[in-house]
């Protein structure tokens, strides 16, 4: 799709400030010659030069000054002295003794005074009255480049836009979306049967993973205009400004009919109406004009609204009602193969060794969204061109998926022997733990190496496949490896560090899941005390229950993770000579691969 560039439209402010500043120059400098004395101040000396060359003309003599002209009217001013025989030789030069004027005329001063700076004031007013009522006539209203625009860029087709195939690992989102489209390239058997083109269709989920993109590939697909916006160009400081886009935004669309309109991040003008005093007055006139629009338009026409939030909780249930958006796309993070079709879409566009596997990649990448995936490849390239390569390697695209996990490498960090040691422990501790059970992914990388994300070292486990259901030994085990680390350090140093901060974390996030969200507590049952908001956004927990029943799930939390670090502890103690064999490997090579960890792991 192409971007079609509209002409900018200068404010009129600026015209202005432009004449205001116009007024400030003549009033500095041309008026002031005008307004004031056509006199020129000479010597005494050119004066006596001027009567003996019998140039003068007439001549007025003052106490203090002699004002005088030549045969051409020109006026000249010079001081008096004493010079007795002065009034002769002006006689005998032919000089009349007369009052001269010296001020300008009556009809100049007017003139210059009343006329000239307010003409440029009167055109002014011309010109933002002829704008004011081409607003009214429009509808719009436009004070000093407040323009009732709805400032939506508009695509339109061509041979370069995007298609499907450029979005992938979204097949299901793209299947829902084809409807569309093929309504928009052949309307007439759908109206056949009966059927209405849906006015609106709602994308959500995380972001990164292409909404936007699917958007401009239907409008691609489609090969129709495309209008986009922001939601948060709807919100002005000035009430009605953003209802005023909208219905301009709708204008332009039926105009250009068939099209589809995009507004990204709906949710800032979409939210719930709560009827409070003292709300945002501006934000609800715009969302009860865009609920109006949705229903005015003619759905026959083939205008498509699509929208996309990652907050759809948020939006208020009139806007999600059948005929305005009538279908909710979800576009969540790729599966597997979704994230190896992502990675070679992008792989396309940089140099790439033969040899290239995407599925370990795309294994280490999990839970990647597609724009995270795009900056591994990215990633890649550019740490192909610093090693002064050609192509990128299958190591550049692994150490491309560390760098979006954990930072650059932090090479100006140093740590400390004892530091370095007390790390290789930990990382060796998490590991050694995840190995001994059985329902663990398996440990793929350990690393002493700092991060610039803060972390000094970290241990990857990578599955062999996605898993969207976890049981309850999984979790727990899950628990237990994160408190290998910390074990790890009580065993071999008798004291901890705060290094394990990180994994507490994770550690009492589950077990509070596993106890108010998933029903794996004994004590409780199959109750949920906690709900998930923002599922999108990372999730905020709110908890719903007594002070009591808080008071016994901190203590199910607590009693949950001591129990899982009792257990790494006793795996560590069993096996703490090859704790202390892996762990010395670690310090030295500073960073081990899954294979040769297993290797030394396995030997007797």
């Amino acid at each position: 799709m192409q971007e079609v560039k509209k002409p900018s439209k200068t404010p009129l402010i600026f015209y202005c400030i432009l004449t205001a500043v116009i007024l400030l120059l003549l009033n500095a400098t041309l008026f002031p010659a005008l307004m004031g004395s056509r006199v020129t101040d000479v010597t005494y000396d050119v004066f006596m030069s001027m009567t003996q060359d019998k140039q003068i003309d007439q001549v007025q003599i003052e106490d203090e000054r002699i004002l005088f002209s030549d045969k051409e009217g020109n006026l000249y001013e010079t001081t008096v002295t004493q010079d007795p025989e002065r009034t002769q030789r002006l006689y005998e030069a032919g000089a009349t003794f007369e009052e001269i004027d010296s001020q300008p005329s009556l009809l100049t001063s007017i003139l210059l005074t009343w006329v000239l700076p307010l003409l440029p004031f009167i055109l002014i007013g011309v010109f933002i009255n002829r704008k004011m009522s081409k607003a009214v006539k429009s509808g719009d209203g436009m004070m000093f480049g407040m323009n009732g625009g709805s400032g939506a860029k508009m695509y339109v087709p061509s041979s370069t836009g995007i298609r499907f195939a450029d979005v992938a690992g979204e097949d299901e989102a793209k299947e829902l979306l084809s409807e569309i489209v093929d309504f928009l390239h052949d309307p007439g058997k759908y109206r056949e049967i009966g059927a209405v083109l849906p006015k609106g269709a709602l994308l959500v989920g995380p972001p990164g993973t292409g909404k936007t993109l699917l958007a401009k590939a239907v409008a691609g697909e489609a090969n129709v205009p495309f209008f986009s916006i922001a939601g948060s160009e709807f919100v002005e400081m000035f009430v009605g400004r953003g209802a005023a886009k909208v219905r301009d935004l709708f204008r332009q669309a039926n105009e250009k009919a068939p099209c589809i309109v995009f507004i990204d991040e709906i949710d800032t003008i979409g939210k719930k109406r709560d009827g409070q005093i003292g709300g945002n007055d501006e934000r609800e006139q715009t969302l009860n004009q865009l609920l109006t629009e949705m229903d005015g338009f003619d759905g026959s026409k083939g205008v498509v609204v699509l929208a996309a939030t990652n907050r759809p909780d948020s939006l208020d249930p009139a806007l999600l009602r059948p005929g305005r958006f009538d279908r909710r796309i979800p576009v969540e993070l790729p599966d597997l193969q979704g994230r190896i079709a992502i990675l070679k879409v992008h792989a396309k566009k940089i140099r790439l060794a033969d040899n290239v596997d995407f599925e370990p990649i795309a294994k280490t990448a999990a839970g990647a969204s597609g724009a995270e995936l795009a900056n591994i490849v990215n990633e890649a390239a550019l740490r192909a061109v610093r090693d002064g390569r050609k192509f990128a390697t299958q190591e550049d695209l692994q150490e491309s998926v560390e760098v979006v996990i954990a930072g650059y490498q932090k090479k100006s960090r140093v740590l400390s022997d004892q530091e370095k040691k007390i790390v290789a422990y930990h990382e060796i501790g998490h590991a050694l733990v995840a190995a001994l059970q059985s329902h663990s992914a398996p440990v793929q990388k350990i690393t002493i190496i700092p991060r610039t994300s803060g972390a000094l070292g970290y241990t990857l486990q990578v599955d062999d496949g996605d898993h969207f259901l976890m049981s309850k030994e999984e979790l727990l085990n899950k628990i237990c490896t994160f408190t290998g680390g910390r074990a790890a350090e009580e065993l071999v140093f008798h004291s901890v560090t705060t290094g394990a901060s990180n994994d507490i974390e994770q550690a009492t996030k589950l077990a509070r899941s596993m106890v108010s969200r998933f029903g794996m507590s004994d004590e409780f049952g199959m109750v949920a005390f906690e709900t998930m908001n923002n599922q999108y956004l990372g999730g905020d927990a709110s908890l719903s229950c007594s002070p009591e029943t808080q008071t016994k799930l901190d203590q199910k939390v607590v009693a949950l993770v001591e129990e899982q670090r009792q257990k790494a502890m006793e795996l560590l103690k069993t096996n703490e000579s090859k704790l202390h064999r892996l762990a010395d490997y670690l310090y030295t090579q500073e960073t081990i691969t899954g294979e040769q960890f297993m290797n030394m792991l396995n030997q007797q």
